[in-house]
């Protein structure tokens, strides 16, 4: 499947991995099916610290693409997922790109569902398009009916806290305008999985232009009912302090540990420098 947007913007995929060595070959070879866009495309690699072989994997995955600018960077340290999605923003800005898609490297969704927001043209009208595990047209599988639920409720809970209707709280493939992240307001959000909650947030209270779509996503991996509690426990936190103080929560520094740097290190790019 191909399609073409509608201007000459350039777009930096960036892709999240962490131990993800078994998907990661299947997520870029995804961009075999998007030959149309690839002259506006670039690829952004990052592994978070892998204990396994996603590096190695990546890199031979990468070379192999029909990409032609690809970039495998390496974390120097283990920032968290929140945290590699600040050194995609602010590698994004410094290599001048409009654009930012997000597509997680545990092959759970697939470019392709992007590709008639592309196709249209509509994401200029916005700072933000996210795929929408939850909406309708939407398909899901490998998620348990405990956990599909959770999930529909914590949508409406945010959005009855951000006055905005939200219908995925951060998937794993989404569409940003990244000269709206010039201003760092991300950069004192938590650096793990929570940092998408932040996100939707911040874009709610922000007023940001944002809209969803329907994509299909998969997951193998069934999170144990412990963890969903706790990660359940983890928002509701998130949401009280929201709730207490709107100013007070984006003043706070939420990170574990905060940083003025995220650095990372280029492990090989194409073309070579």
């Amino acid at each position: 499947m191909t399609a073409t947007p509608t201007t000459a913007d350039r777009f930096l995929v960036f892709v999240p991995m962490y131990n993800c060595a078994p998907q990661i070959g299947r997520v870029i070879g995804q961009f075999a099916q998007v030959t149309d866009v690839l002259d506006q495309v670039a690829v952004l690699c990052v592994d978070n610290r892998s204990t396994d072989d996603t590096l190695h994997a990546a890199e031979t995955a990468l070379a192999a693409s029909p990409v032609a600018e690809k970039y495998l960077l390496r974390n120097d340290e283990n920032y968290g997922l929140g945290g590699s999605h600040k050194v995609a923003f602010e590698f994004a800005r410094t290599h001048g790109f409009d654009w930012v898609i997000v597509l997680h490297g545990d092959d759970q969704g697939s470019i392709v569902d992007l590709l008639p927001q592309l196709q249209n043209g509509r994401y200029r009208d916005y700072d933000a398009v996210l795929g929408a595990r939850f909406m309708k047209g939407a398909t899901l599988a490998g998620y348990s009916p405990l956990r599909t639920w959770a999930n529909r409720a914590f949508n409406l809970i945010f959005s009855g806290v951000g006055a905005q209707r939200m219908y995925d709280l951060g998937s794993g493939l989404n569409l940003f305008r990244r000269s709206y992240f010039d201003d760092g307001f991300h950069l004192r959000f938590a650096d793990n999985l929570t940092f998408n909650y932040y996100l939707i947030l911040a874009l709610a209270d922000r007023v940001a232009r944002f809209t969803f779509f329907p994509i299909n996503w998969r997951e193998d991996d069934q999170i144990s009912n412990a963890k969903l509690f706790s990660q359940g426990r983890q928002m509701l936190r998130l949401l009280a302090a929201r709730i207490r103080s709107r100013q007070r929560f984006y003043a706070q520094d939420h990170r574990e540990r905060p940083r003025s740097h995220y650095p990372a290190t280029v492990v090989r790019q194409w073309p070579a420098s």
